[in-house]
């Protein structure tokens, strides 16, 4: 039997892991709710994401979470300009061709890395890299702990962005009924960048959360791409909230069977989960039905 301690260390670093995969599958729910297709480029962001915060650290010495306030706006003027003047008319209106668009520049943006840098594993340095925070018995990572809240507030501030703003109103409009919404008056080729931009200012915080504790090379956001879809499944696809709640179960059933079946074998519980809600509950946690 494992010591309980060792058990609740497991939860928490799952928690705050989850919190982070949470995040990055925000930005592909979002994309989903709104156009209602999977961006095949989420991972490839992240990685490009990932990288920018290594140079900005390497060759400008700026701290990864000092980078948040630089790589956001940036990341979502991408995301808008790629989706307003790349994807948008590439597609012509078919939702299958946005996926072939999507599909297209995954491959530009993932091999473009490898030219740049090759296939090497990158990582950063901080300060505060090993720290840890001791909270009884338990010692928590302290950037883990900071990913954790920073996960949290980004989906506080998204959702009242939704709820709230007139740009939230016009999203969710477009996503329920986009031709009424165009007959409304709203720009839905406007509201369907902004919602791109929106999803890659979502990687970009959640890659200056996760470069001081992680590696980087130029396939990694495969990896983080299909735990994230794993996360849209479970919760629901277009669900805020079904991301939030999914990102930390994943991630605690990631760490939980880490610890009982081994590290290589941690994500096995994720794709039995991911199987049995494709049984069970195809709509997700908080998923509506078609």
């Amino acid at each position: 039997m494992l010591k309980l301690d060792i058990f609740l260390s497991a939860l928490a670093n799952g928690l705050m892991t989850g919190a982070v995969y949470a995040l990055v599958a925000l930005g592909l729910t979002l994309v989903y709710g709104v156009l209602h297709i999977i961006n095949f480029a989420h991972g490839a962001t992240l990685t490009a994401a990932m990288f920018a915060v290594f140079v900005m650290h390497s060759v400008f010495k700026v701290d990864p979470y000092l980078a948040i306030f630089i790589l956001t706006p940036l990341f979502f003027g991408l995301g808008y300009a790629v989706q307003r003047f790349v994807i948008g008319p590439a597609s012509h209106g078919d939702d299958s061709n946005i996926l072939l668009v999507t599909l297209g520049l995954s491959i530009i943006i993932e091999n473009a890395l490898l030219a740049g840098f090759r296939s090497d594993t990158r990582s950063i340095d901080v300060p505060y890299g090993f720290s840890v925070v001791e909270v009884g018995n338990l010692f928590l990572s302290t950037p883990k702990l900071v990913a954790f809240a920073a996960s949290f507030l980004v989906a506080l501030l998204l959702w009242l962005l939704l709820a709230r703003t007139d740009t939230g109103k016009a999203i969710r409009a477009v996503a329920r009924e986009k031709t009424g919404a165009a007959l409304s008056g709203i720009d839905v080729d406007h509201i369907y960048a902004v919602t791109f931009g929106l999803g890659a200012a979502c990687l970009a915080i959640a890659a200056c959360l996760l470069m001081p504790t992680f590696l980087v090379n130029p396939r990694i956001g495969n990896a983080f791409v299909l735990v994230a879809f794993t996360i849209v499944v479970l919760g629901g696809m277009g669900s805020i909230l079904g991301a939030l709640v999914g990102g930390l179960i994943i991630g605690v059933v990631e760490s939980l069977s880490g610890l009982y079946f081994g590290e290589s074998l941690g994500q096995i519980g994720i794709f039995l989960i991911f199987i049995l809600v494709l049984l069970f509950r195809p709509t997700g946690l908080f998923g509506a039905k078609a």
